[in-house]
């Protein structure tokens, strides 16, 4: 549950974008926050809002994720990915939105999944709370816009970063992936941070409260087979047996 929080130019972006720094090394600064931990939160929009006299862009963009068939889903795995992911979401929402609007306005823009919309087997504890941060972003769209603020997200399918190095290191998995993509590739980051250029900048002056897809087509068919990874982590018997011992 730890987050790094970027300042670039009087943008605040939450999340791990390394990009960043080797973009600009003299103008970014961080720091280091559990985004599950409210003080910490507001302590890290205060370090980026600050310096700069305001705040003007927020992109929730911490997150982890958890395989397991439903049944043998821990109540401490499910609690971990939902205060990260969404727990997390609603935060930076929260403290990155008041400084915003102090500063006269500006955007937010959530990192979701293609999991918010299509089912994951074995990930009910991701895709839920994927789910809840679309929501959240129509909710702060639809009551921030009087502020000056948009709101919007963006779903990614599977993207090559070292959180997805599980998934894209298993060529069973990926070529699972890959079927389901009428553009069949592994997405990069600059795909995700194209979109998100996009829904805090001018040419999006008129969008709030949508969840672009950014996966090559992956949304227009099924989610992705996990069995793989379930038989790799908890053994044969978790999908030839689903129902574990009373």
């Amino acid at each position: 549950m730890i987050f790094t929080a970027y300042l670039f130019n009087g943008f605040l972006t939450f999340g791990a974008i390394p990009a960043l720094k080797a973009l600009a090394e003299s103008r970014v600064t961080w720091v280091v926050a559990d985004v599950a931990d409210e003080g910490q939160v507001a302590q890290a929009v205060a370090a980026a809002a600050d310096p700069l006299g305001g705040l003007h862009l927020a992109v929730a963009s911490a997150g982890m994720g958890w395989s397991a068939p439903l049944l043998r889903t821990g109540v401490d795995e499910w609690n971990v990915v939902m205060s990260t992911n969404l727990t997390g979401t609603f935060l930076t929402f929260k403290h990155a939105g008041a400084a915003i609007a102090r500063s006269g306005g500006g955007a937010m823009v959530a990192i979701s999944s293609l999991a918010g919309t299509t089912t994951h087997r074995h990930m009910a504890a991701y895709c839920a709370s994927k789910a809840g941060i679309d929501m959240l972003v129509r909710v702060a769209a639809d009551e921030l816009g009087a502020l000056g603020i948009r709101v919007n997200s963006v779903q990614p399918s599977l993207v090559d970063t070292p959180l997805a190095s599980v998934l894209t290191g298993s060529d069973e998995i990926t070529a699972d992936y890959l079927s389901q993509m009428p553009v069949a590739r592994v997405g990069e980051p600059d795909d995700v941070a194209s979109a998100v250029r996009f829904l805090r900048g001018p040419e999006s002056s008129w969008v709030t409260g949508e969840a672009i897809a950014v996966d090559g087509g992956h949304h227009l068919r099924r989610g992705p087979d996990y069995d793989p990874l379930v038989r790799a982590v908890f053994g044969r018997e978790a999908l030839d047996d689903p129902v574990p011992p009373a």
